[in-house]
């Protein structure tokens, strides 16, 4: 056994080809051999080369000294009242992240993580009041998944799958790690793999303009834009990353952005906070601001956390923001809020886990 054995989560099916290779376990004419443990890896969701049987028993035992399959550690999993699972994972260096699946009656949705902390500090955020700690690597990502499909029995690939859908929305800004998150979607949306279509994973960014575009021509996926103001002063405040990437330049990238043009809607997501962005005169200039772009507007009730400085828009209210965007021909879906009782809603996630007293969480109901 070498004294560091190589993850073979996160390395593409060539890369790992060209290590056995590398490491003279294979020939060039025994490619296949990397096809074979790509799909133990990502059809079966196998942690054990040893168990890798179509492989001879003689070279897993050559390979089980070079490589591993692991999985992170599980520090705490919390399971809702609304079947909401989070799960607070523990990496290799110790640094913790949150993982979130959101069971509905059509689809599982796993909201995955991209970094260890944020450094956005989006004021209606907790996960923006934990500095960040560095990118998660490629397969720091996809074990986020590849975890997620153990702890449900989710294998082999089915037509009855539990995960069905992929949102990068947990903690951190996914464009801000955009080699490993693009490795990542990739290999999730490989076909002889996990079989998970990258039209199926929704990249959330805040507003990252210059890696917009380049994720719009090298990843088929949706994206989801989070927006939350109308003008630049409140978004200059709120989403402190628009000094850098005004509105302006932001609905540039939007109305540029390729995947629009194949009648593929952005998704703009909006919280709701009340008596800051939740005006009649905020919802016509929300219309105004995405005019021409193929569009759905995410109306999000504000999620509270621990000392958070804001609250949510009463429901009234809310129904007369929709309404507005609703008849100017936007889909304006309100989001269910799931699992605020384990904090999992969404901007309550923060890897120190803080627990929120039940008297704070009422104040958003």
């Amino acid at each position: 056994m070498t004294d560091k054995q190589t993850d073979l989560v996160g390395l593409t099916q060539d890369e790992i080809f060209q290590s056995l290779l590398s490491n003279n376990l294979i020939t060039e004419k025994e490619k296949f051999r990397a096809k074979q443990i790509w799909h133990w890896i990502y059809h079966h969701g196998e942690t054990s080369v040893h168990k890798m049987t179509t492989i001879s028993n003689e070279l897993r035992k050559e390979i089980s000294k070079f490589y591993k399959v692991e999985r992170p550690l599980i520090k705490e999993h919390q399971l809702s009242k609304d079947g909401t699972r989070k799960w607070l994972i523990k990496l290799e260096d110790g640094n913790l992240i949150e993982t979130v699946f959101i069971p509905e009656e059509s689809r599982g949705t796993l909201c995955v993580s991209s970094q260890v902390g944020c450094t956005l500090n989006c004021k209606f955020c907790f996960t923006g009041t934990q500095k960040l700690v560095r990118n998660l690597s490629t397969q720091e990502i996809l074990s986020q998944l590849l975890l997620a499909r153990d702890q449900l029995s989710d294998w082999p690939n089915s037509n009855q799958r539990k995960i069905s859908n992929i949102v990068f929305m947990g903690m951190g800004e996914p464009l801000y790690n955009y080699d490993n998150v693009k490795r990542a979607a990739l290999i999730m949306g490989d076909k002889e793999g996990l079989k998970l279509s990258t039209k199926r994973i929704t990249l959330s960014t805040s507003g990252i303009v210059p890696q917009i575009l380049d994720w719009g021509n090298e990843v088929d996926s949706r994206l989801a834009i989070s927006l939350h103001a109308t003008n630049d002063n409140l978004r200059n405040d709120i989403v402190p990353i628009n000094k850098k990437y005004p509105l302006k330049d932001l609905i540039k990238a939007c109305q540029d952005y390729p995947r629009a043009k194949n009648s593929k809607r952005i998704t703009f997501e909006y919280v709701m906070l009340k008596g800051v962005n939740d005006s009649i005169a905020d919802a016509k200039k929300l219309v105004k601001l995405i005019a021409g772009i193929p569009a759905k507007i995410n109306l999000i009730p504000f999620n509270p956390w621990p000392e958070s400085p804001y609250e949510c828009s009463n429901p009234d209210q809310i129904k007369k923001f929709s309404d507005i965007v609703n008849n100017a021909g936007y889909a304006s879906p309100v989001r269910k809020t799931r699992g605020q009782d384990i904090m999992a809603a969404c901007g309550q996630l923060k890897s120190s886990s803080v627990k929120v007293r039940k008297s704070i969480l009422r104040k958003g109901l």
